[in-house]
């Protein structure tokens, strides 16, 4: 009897561990601007001639592989216990370079998968979604045309199973502000109307759907696109969706550095049950990650993304922007 209560004993600790580990299972989700991630060989179907060897700006094999290791490098240092979960991506220039990043030393132990479209983006640049198989499991995907009246980059969107949640998730790269900001605002507000158009059908479908939004915008949270006509708007407001980097831009926080002001381009949005639904749920605000060999400093002592090329210049850095990430919890 002593024996089969002492085994019974064990085995209820060992029920309580696990029900306990899975209460603190976490998900790291991270969104990364990559700056112009091209592989060495001309497609004639992709304006890729500054990324050659030929070109002005020397490209080479040796310069994309560094290129490759270090953006892992950085992925992999988020969350220094385990490999992201998901990772959504822009500017990257096609399949091969996601399955050269995916076949780094520092991410091959996690094996991802690749979601990835070819859009009709003018620079050949595109955006994409990386996961590890033995933690979500892909249900479907599909490309959001933007605007046909101008080539930019489709909006991703990938629906799957985390854990034991669906969740929808959302990779985008809106218009740049090449040509001044109050000129291209309506190629921004075009995209947010294709997403909010996508995303008020699935609330429409399932109040509690679970939605996850992340990208460069090329806007910050307070602007017109992401502010009103989408309607991500800052914690604690009364909102379907959920600006996770609100509070980070209050602080004079940014992702990005323009001329010594930082801007806070990449966002993170969630919808309502991501924040106070059942299974994964994130808390504000979402989190910028950059450690010192990934910044520049001036001689002011002002830091910035160390880039890897300024015109034609090789700066030998990883990208002119820093990741953003969200902790996923249960």
């Amino acid at each position: 009897m002593k024996i089969k209560f002492a085994l019974l004993l064990l085995l209820g600790i060992s029920a309580v561990s696990c029900q306990s580990s899975a209460k603190r299972k976490q998900a790291t989700i991270v969104f990364y601007n990559v700056e112009n991630l091209f592989d060495t060989v001309d497609d004639p179907h992709k304006n890729d001639n500054d990324f050659l060897p030929g070109s002005d700006k020397q490209w080479t094999t040796e310069r994309y592989q560094k290129k490759l290791d270090d953006i892992a490098s950085v992925l992999t240092n988020i969350n220094p216990d385990e490999l992201p979960e998901v990772i959504g991506l822009c500017e990257i220039e096609n399949l091969t370079v996601l399955k050269d990043l995916a076949k780094t030393k520092a991410m091959s132990n996690g094996k991802y998968r690749i979601v990835h479209q070819d859009s009709p983006d003018d620079r050949g640049i595109d955006v994409a979604l990386l996961y590890r198989p033995r933690e979500f499991k892909l249900i479907m995907h599909e490309a959001l045309p933007v605007n046909p009246r101008f080539k930019t980059r489709d909006i991703l969107h990938v629906y799957g199973q985390l854990g034991r949640d669906k969740i929808h998730f959302f990779v985008n790269h809106w218009p740049s502000r090449i040509g001044g900001l109050d000129k291209t605002e309506p190629n921004r507000m075009a995209a947010a109307h294709v997403l909010k158009n996508k995303v008020d059908e699935l609330l429409a479908r399932d109040a509690d759907a679970k939605i996850i939004i992340m990208g460069d915008m090329n806007d910050e949270p307070g602007n017109a696109s992401l502010l009103s006509t989408l309607g991500a708007k800052a914690p604690n407001s009364d909102s379907r969706l959920t600006n996770l980097m609100f509070p980070l831009k209050d602080k004079k926080l940014g992702s990005y550095n323009y001329r010594g002001n930082w801007n806070m381009l990449d966002n993170l949005i969630v919808s309502n049950s991501v924040l106070n639904g059942k299974g994964f749920v994130t808390t504000a605000p979402g989190f910028i990650f950059h450690e010192k060999w990934m910044e520049y400093k001036n001689k002011n002592g002002d830091i910035s993304p160390n880039r890897t090329y300024g015109g034609p210049n090789y700066y030998g850095g990883v990208s002119d922007h820093f990741p953003v990430y969200l902790k996923l919890s249960r």
